[in-house]
């Protein structure tokens, strides 16, 4: 039998072990969440290197877009009862589904809405280019209100600002979102090719966002009248 004292020694004995064995795990799992960490923020900064689309999203594109907001006198849509205003006043006019163009499930109805001039640009685009592949474009976000948009922003920290001197170029209703996750190769460079000319004669303002796997596309008013006679960029009649 072990004496008094010794039984002492051994109860702090084992408990020293136990409690350094806990602290040896700890640091280890610590160590190895620190690592997985620095991988992914080092796999996160690659990817970004090496992501070099066509239309980077930039401050510039959005110090543009709100310069064509105020120059064709559009301001944010506040709220639900501006947005029905314009509605009925024939300023927004709506997105129709069809063979060319998919209208997204998560944009909702009263939503799927933009200025006249920019539900003519993606007819436009969608018709062109269900003709080139056989399969429709969809349309994942249109016009938006400061509310919608404050709300939005509340789970998308890539979101534009709804307030301020650079805001969404949505909330004025020129703005579209078209889907360009799942395209193929050819499709993504068939659209990169359609919207890099309107940009060159300064139509559309387009980003190619990579959260969410979009084209941002601001729609300027001048496209209607260009439409009547459009020409390529180049000068080709």
């Amino acid at each position: 039998m072990f004496s008094r004292r010794a039984q002492f020694v051994i109860f702090f004995f084992l408990i020293l072990t136990t409690f350094a064995s806990q602290a040896f795990a700890v640091v280890r799992t610590t160590h190895k969440a620190q690592k997985v960490s620095r991988f992914r923020r080092g796999r996160a900064r690659l990817k970004n290197a090496l992501w070099n689309p066509l239309f980077r999203p930039s401050h510039e594109s959005m110090v543009m877009q709100n310069e064509q907001m105020a120059s064709m006198n559009l301001p944010p849509i506040k709220n639900d009862a501006e947005l029905e205003e314009l509605k009925s006043a024939g300023a927004l006019a709506a997105f129709e589904e069809s063979d060319h163009l998919h209208i997204a499930k998560g944009l909702p109805v009263d939503r799927a809405y933009a200025r006249p001039w920019t539900v003519d640009f993606v007819e436009d685009v969608s018709k062109e280019y269900y003709e080139a592949f056989g399969v429709p474009l969809q349309l994942n976000s249109a016009v938006r209100t400061v509310q919608v948009q404050r709300r939005l922003r509340r789970h998308n920290r890539n979101a534009a600002p709804e307030s301020g001197d650079i805001i969404s170029s949505h909330l004025a209703g020129t703005t579209i979102d078209l889907q360009r996750g799942g395209l193929t190769k050819p499709q993504h460079q068939w659209l990169e090719n359609y919207f890099a000319n309107l940009r060159a004669l300064g139509l559309i303002e387009p980003e190619e966002e990579r959260g969410h796997f979009c084209f941002h596309i601001m729609v300027y008013q001048d496209y209607d009248k260009w439409r009547e006679q459009p020409a390529m960029a180049s000068g080709t009649p």
